[in-house]
């Protein structure tokens, strides 16, 4: 039942979490390699919130859009937030999947059955968060 529900969510809303995802990759802080990446998160309570890619001269400081849109979703919705769906755009017309520390952030907060769609080398490109990283580390809290 809720792979239905997370699928329509998805399919009604696919274009318009797209585009503010390429909105927001115009945001992006990319001097250094300039690969513009933006994402779109809907969230359970039907909120859309973007991030975009902020690099940094010491590139293991850099935040990925998907990330940046975590932190953006906790900060302003608690972290009470359940993602119902992700999309991820760049502005460079190259793959660009989340990275493996994107997928572990998206899997504390995503529903297994979440969809994402992002670039990929044969165009467009629709996994759930547990098809990307069938194995997440889990910890279950007390």
């Amino acid at each position: 039942m809720q792979k239905a529900q997370n699928n329509t969510a998805f399919d009604a809303n696919r274009d318009s979490l797209l585009d503010a995802a390429r909105r927001v990759a115009e945001h992006s802080y990319s001097p250094y390699s300039n690969f513009r990446v933006g994402a779109a998160l809907l969230l359970d309570n039907g909120a859309v919130v973007t991030g975009a890619n902020v690099e940094n001269v010491s590139y293991g400081l850099t935040i990925c859009a998907e990330r940046s849109a975590l932190v953006r979703a906790v900060a302003e919705y608690g972290p009470a937030i359940r993602v119902r769906a992700v999309a991820v755009a760049n502005l460079n017309g190259a793959a660009s999947p989340p990275c493996g520390a994107c997928r572990q952030m998206l899997a504390e907060f995503a529903e297994p059955d979440a969809p994402i769609v992002f670039p990929s080398e044969g165009g467009m490109r629709t996994m759930t968060i547990l098809e990307m990283l069938p194995c997440a580390f889990e910890m279950k809290l007390k």
